[in-house]
């Protein structure tokens, strides 16, 4: 794990890291991770293998703690040491009694909790005493205590999409109506020219006869 962290700053002092990912970096504890990393707010820690979360450091700004399948089974305690958690994934892990979730109830801005695949979610009633453990819970497992599906990160991005398409569906519309009208005005100019040039050409027809009837000298002598 130590290595991997290594990798991830890039260079980087510790303060100055705010994400960093070590998934499927194999260790049973937390290691090489210290309270230097003031800024963390997003730490994942997916299938690394860990039993145990002792040693976990102080991250005063740490929002979102991704502990998918791991072997945890309790010591959520540890945690603590983050009070700002937002978001928790505890899906896939070893946690099979409810009790060992209570230690959560220090964490007033959880807002996102996750333990899908774990024993304690085939206790009775086992939503209802969750969201009733956990106060500040808006959604456990992907749903709220309504069971309506919490909206994906995907979903403002579409919306957006659409009304920028509307747009320029508007906007090529409105090219399509100046062009149309452009085109119109174009031809009701042509068809004016036309209409003087045959007002001219019906003058110079009646006209021209008269003048060779009254200019004789201008007939064309035999």
């Amino acid at each position: 794990m130590e290595k991997r962290i290594q990798l991830e700053r890039r260079g980087r002092k510790e303060a100055q890291i705010s994400e960093l990912n070590l998934d499927n970096c194999k260790s049973t504890h937390i290691v090489g991770l210290s309270d230097e990393y003031t800024s963390l707010e997003t730490l994942s820690l997916i299938n690394v293998g860990l039993t145990t979360l002792k040693g976990f450091p102080k991250l005063p700004k740490l929002k979102t703690l991704e502990l998918s399948d791991n072997r945890i089974s309790n010591g959520l305690t540890y945690l603590e040491t983050s009070p700002n958690l937002v978001y928790l994934n505890l899906s896939g892990n070893k946690i099979k009694d409810l009790d060992e979730l209570k230690p959560l109830n220090y964490f007033k801005s959880l807002s996102v909790l996750d333990l899908f695949n774990n024993e304690a979610t085939s206790v009775e009633n086992y939503r209802e005493k969750i969201f009733a453990m956990l106060p500040s819970l808006k959604y456990l497992d992907g749903f709220d205590c309504n069971d309506v599906e919490a909206p994906s990160e995907g979903d403002d991005d579409d919306e957006g999409d659409d009304d920028e398409g509307e747009e320029a569906n508007g906007a090529d519309s409105d090219d399509e109506s100046d062009d149309y009208y452009d085109e119109e005005e174009e031809d009701n100019g042509e068809m004016s020219l036309a209409q003087v040039s045959f007002q001219t050409k019906r003058k110079c027809f009646f006209k021209c006869p008269l003048i060779l009837i009254f200019n004789p000298g201008l007939q064309r002598r035999p």
